[in-house]
């Protein structure tokens, strides 16, 4: 199982930036898939997850409270890819961004810096 984060970097608030996920190595469209993140200092926590499609409202996403509105996740099962398209960032959402899914245990990215400063 391998898990390759990218599209992250330096916005100013209020700005958008899209994370992607290829994921390789495992049949991508039979698992569920979610992004967490790290800030400085904090424990890492759940951010958004989405279902593998297989039953009715899989594909609908499902978010913190804290990215509620702001942030949509997304798959495309051809290309092996998650997503993660942020909008409004605001200085709180600094963070390593990471992708994951769970076969028989827990499988991580390496993580993306995401940063957002004026």
């Amino acid at each position: 199982v391998q898990l390759v984060e990218s599209g992250g970097g330096l916005v100013h608030p209020g700005g958008s930036l899209r994370l992607s996920c290829a994921a390789s190595g495992f049949s991508f469209s039979n698992y569920a898939m979610k992004w967490y993140r790290q800030a400085p200092g904090k424990e890492r926590e759940w951010v958004a997850g989405i279902g593998d499609g297989a039953r009715a409202g899989d594909v609908a996403g499902m978010y913190a409270d804290s990215v509620k509105g702001r942030f949509t996740v997304s798959r495309d099962n051809a290309k092996n890819t998650l997503y993660l398209q942020m909008n409004s960032l605001k200085p709180e959402d600094t963070a390593v961004y990471y992708c994951n899914t769970y076969i028989y245990k827990n499988y991580w990215g390496q993580g993306i810096q995401v940063t957002v400063s004026s």
